[in-house]
C-alpha cells in the first residue's frame, strides 16, 4: 500500500516536470501580457491564502493556548453556575449512527458539572422510542441531574424543529452563564464538551463558538477523499478566521451559544423564518442555512464568534447521491447557496462592528468566484491566441502549487502524506466550486435539503416565474460575457 502511494506520488511529480519543460524563452516572450496578468492573478490569490495560513499558525500555535488558559481562569474566579442546554435534531438517521451519537450526548451530559437539559427534536416515533431507551440504559439517567425532553414534531423542516425547541428551552429562563450546544442528530460530541466550551462563555462578549470537525465515512472513495480534504481545508481557515475572534459561519453540525442569547425572541424567530428581499427575485424565504441565519443574527448584534481547534466533533457521512460528481454538485449547491444568501447582507454591516479582516473575508468570498474563473480562462486564452505549450506550462503551475498547498494543509493538521487524489480535488473544488458559485449567485431562491424532498420542485411553474427564471439566466451569461471582455482587455487583445 504504502509503495503504491509512493509510486503515484513519484508519477504526479514527473507529470508535473514534463509538462514543465515546455517552457522556453522564446515562448516566454512570446505572450508578456498573459503572463504578467497570470501573474499578477496569481499574486493576488496566493498572498491571501499565504496570510491565512500564517493567521492560522499563530492562532494555533500561539494566541489560542493563551486564551484557553485566560478562558479557565476566568471561569474559575466567576465561579457562577453554567448548566447546560443541548439541543439535537434526528430526521432520517439510520439506527447504528443514532445509537452512537445519543450515547455520545447522553455521556457529555451526565459529565455536564452544573447539569444539562436535553431537548430532542424528532419526526418519527421510532427514534423517539430508542432514543428514550439510550437514555434509560445511560449513566445520565442516573444522575439526578440530567432532564430529556422529547419534542415529536411534524416533518416541516429542521428551522421549525430547532425553532419550536428553543422556545421549549426558553422556557426554563436560562442565566447569562448558561450554554447550549446544539448538534445534528449524526454528530458525536466528545464526553468532555460542556468543560471545553463553559468558560469560554465566561467572557460576555462571547455569543457562540464552533469547533473543528471530523468525518466518518464507511467507504473509500472519492466522496471519502473530498470529504476529509474539506475538513483540513476547515480548520486551517477557521484557525485564521479564529484569530480575529469573527468565524464566518456557526456549523449546523456541532454549535455552542450562549443560552440566554439563543432564546432570544428575535434570534428564535429569525432560526424559524430568515429571508432577505432581493430587487430582481422578491422575497427569498430561507428554507436552509439555518447556521447562517444564527450567524448572522450575533453578527449583526456586535457579538464575538470564537473556535476552538482542539474540540472535534466526528459527523456520520454518506454519499447522497449515485455518483461523487452529482454528490458533490448537490452538496455545492446547498453550501453555497446558504452563504451566498447570506453575504449581501453581511457586507452591508459596517467594518468597525465586525473588524475589517473579517469584512474583507465577507466580500472575498464574491471576489474569489471571479478570480478563480479567470486563471484558467486567461490561461485558455493565451492558449488559443499565442501557443499551446502555455497551456501545458498553466497545468504544470496548477499541479505544483496545489500539491504544495495540500502538503501545508494536511501538516497543519498534523498528519504526514495524503492520497494522490487529493492535489486533484483541492483544484476541483476550487473551480467546480467557483463555477457552482457564479451559476447560484443569480439563483438566491433555488434551496433543497440534501435529505428532504421539499424546496426544489415546483408542481406548477407560472408564467412571473418563468420570467424570473429567464432574467437568472441573462444575468449570468451577462456576467460570464463582462467577464471575458474584462479579461481580453486586461491581457491587452481588446
Amino acid at each position: 500500500m504504502l509503495s503504491m502511494r509512493f509510486a503515484s506520488h513519484v508519477a504526479y511529480l514527473s507529470v508535473v516536470v514534463i509538462l514543465g519543460s515546455a517552457i522556453s524563452p522564446e515562448l516566454l516572450g512570446a505572450s508578456p501580457e498573459a503572463l504578467i496578468a497570470l501573474g499578477a492573478l496569481g499574486i493576488w490569490r496566493y498572498s491571501w491564502a499565504a496570510v491565512n495560513f500564517s493567521r492560522a499558525l499563530w492562532f494555533r500555535l500561539i494566541s489560542q493556548p493563551k486564551r484557553r488558559i485566560a478562558a479557565q481562569a476566568r471561569f474559575a474566579a466567576q465561579g457562577a453556575p453554567s448548566h447546560a442546554y443541548m439541543l439535537v435534531t434526528s430526521y432520517m438517521i439510520d439506527t447504528a449512527t443514532t445509537l452512537a451519537v445519543y450515547r455520545s450526548v447522553f455521556a457529555a451530559a451526565a459529565n455536564a458539572r452544573d447539569g444539562a437539559t436535553i431537548v430532542v427534536s424528532v419526526v418519527d416515533g421510532a427514534d423517539e422510542r430508542l432514543i428514550r431507551q439510550i437514555f434509560t440504559t445511560s449513566a445520565a439517567s442516573k444522575t439526578g441531574t440530567v432532564k430529556l425532553i422529547i419534542d415529536r414534531i411534524p416533518g416541516t423542516g429542521k428551522r421549525d424543529a430547532l425553532a419550536r425547541s428553543l422556545q421549549i428551552i426558553a422556557r426554563h429562563h436560562p442565566t447569562p452563564h448558561d450554554v447550549l450546544l446544539v448538534a445534528d442528530g449524526d454528530t458525536c460530541v466528545p464526553d468532555n464538551i460542556i468543560a471545553r466550551i463553559a468558560p469560554v462563555f465566561s467572557d460576555p462578549k462571547v455569543g457562540a463558538l464552533t469547533t473543528d470537525e471530523a468525518v466518518s465515512i464507511p467507504d473509500d472513495g472519492l466522496f471519502k477523499d473530498w470529504f476529509e480534504l474539506r475538513f483540513d481545508q476547515r480548520q486551517v481557515m477557521m484557525c485564521s478566521m479564529g484569530l480575529s475572534k469573527r468565524v464566518l459561519t456557526l456549523t449546523g453540525r456541532m454549535s455552542a451559544f450562549r443560552a440566554a442569547l439563543a432564546t432570544d425572541p428575535s434570534f428564535i424567530e429569525m432560526v424559524r423564518a430568515d429571508y432577505i428581499d432581493h430587487l430582481r427575485l422578491g422575497r427569498v424565504n430561507f428554507l436552509t442555512g439555518d447556521d447562517k441565519s444564527t450567524w448572522f443574527w450575533l453578527l449583526r448584534n456586535g457579538y464575538q464568534m470564537v473556535y476552538l481547534p482542539d474540540v472535534q466533533s466526528i459527523s456520520a457521512e454518506t454519499q447522497p447521491k449515485p455518483t461523487f460528481f452529482e454528490s458533490a454538485n448537490a452538496l455545492m449547491v446547498r453550501w453555497f447557496g446558504n452563504m451566498l444568501r447570506t453575504n449581501g447582507r453581511a457586507l452591508m454591516l459596517s467594518p468597525r462592528k465586525m473588524g475589517l479582516f473579517t469584512w474583507w473575508s465577507i466580500l472575498d468570498q464574491r471576489v474569489s468566484i471571479w478570480t478563480t474563473i479567470s486563471g484558467p480562462c486567461l490561461a485558455l486564452l493565451a492558449a488559443l491566441l499565442v501557443d499551446f505549450a502555455l497551456l501545458a506550462i498553466y497545468l504544470s503551475w496548477i499541479m505544483a502549487t496545489r500539491y504544495v498547498f495540500v502538503t501545508l494543509i494536511t501538516a497543519f493538521r498534523g498528519r504526514v502524506g495524503f492520497p494522490i487524489t487529493y492535489p486533484f480535488l483541492l483544484y476541483f473544488s476550487q473551480l467546480y466550486g467557483a463555477l457552482v458559485k457564479s451559476f447560484v449567485l443569480f439563483r438566491l431562491d433555488r434551496q433543497k435539503w440534501t435529505r428532504q424532498s421539499g424546496g426544489g420542485a415546483r408542481a406548477q411553474v407560472t408564467v412571473g416565474q418563468r420570467l424570473v427564471m429567464a432574467s437568472s439566466v441573462y444575468m449570468n451569461g451577462l456576467a460570464y460575457g463582462l467577464l471575458a471582455i474584462g479579461l481580453l482587455v486586461y491581457v491587452g487583445r481588446l
